[in-house]
């Protein structure tokens, strides 16, 4: 009988030890992070392409997912309120699901797979071509070169994108509900002013810039742990978009526990 435990739980101790070390040398490597911080002459000069590269590029498929998640919104909040609710509330139910919800998180899980796979790749495949070993030879902190610019361009840029998702979400429900619901300009802004609150938007600017943070500094960290060749490089670039999206999901949870 003791023999038939012994397998599921030793998985179970090697998971259990490999996650708290992995933990570990994140922690480190935050540490190490932070102390670069200071070295504004080196990351400074890089920050502007950086968020051009993470923010910028990223507006496309950011406001593609938004624009149709906003025409869903309308579609279904109408098809659920049907008889029961006035029509009118399809403008509050898409206007604070935008804001609350969707429009933070799913730009987030879409730049998780698009700036953490991209940031994992690019850093793993300095790191198995020995181009970092190259930057300390040359007296450069790595750190402060390759993970800063692009940590704070994920927190300053990450908010940026999401308030146009936002924007862009709402005015395709706005849009269907007037086209396809026989529902009036006026009646969907009511819907939309009805339960608006300010914080609802700070709120999905903290998120956004909470999913920055975790999705370019768990990129960073997958690349700088590469070791091996091309197909590391790969493992790295799926561990980095699976940690970091799992992440947004724990820091949404986290966020409305927090502060609603």
């Amino acid at each position: 009988m003791r023999a038939v435990w012994d397998a599921p739980l030793g998985a179970v101790g090697r998971g259990a030890i490999a996650f708290a070390a992995g933990f570990g040398r994140f922690g480190t490597f935050a540490i190490r992070v932070g102390r670069a911080m200071p070295d504004i002459g080196i990351w400074a000069r890089l920050l502007v392409l950086q968020m051009a590269k993470l923010g910028v590029a990223s507006l496309p498929i950011a406001l593609f997912i938004a624009a149709f998640t906003g025409i869903v919104l309308a579609l279904q909040a109408s098809y659920t309120m049907t008889g029961a609710v006035p029509l009118y509330f399809v403008g509050t139910l898409v206007g604070k699901t935008m804001l609350l919800e969707l429009g933070p998180v799913l730009t987030g899980l879409a730049l998780a797979g698009r700036v953490g796979a991209n940031i994992a790749a690019e850093i793993g495949t300095m790191r198995v071509t020995e181009q970092i070993d190259a930057l300390e030879t040359l007296a450069y902190d790595p750190l402060a070169y390759l993970v800063v610019p692009r940590v704070i361009a994920g927190v300053i840029m990450f908010p940026v994108v999401v308030v146009f998702a936002d924007a862009l979400g709402i005015l395709g429900g706005w849009i269907t509900a007037m086209n396809l619901l026989d529902l009036s300009s006026a009646e969907f802004v009511r819907g939309l002013r009805l339960f608006f609150r300010p914080f609802d938007v700070e709120y999905s600017l903290i998120k956004a810039a909470s999913f920055g943070l975790a999705v370019t500094s768990i990129g960073c960290f997958f690349g700088f742990q590469t070791s091996g060749g091309a197909e590391a490089v790969g493992r790295s670039t799926t561990q980095a978009v699976v940690v970091a999206s799992m992440l947004i999901l724990v820091l949404d949870a986290f966020w409305a526990v927090a502060l609603l």
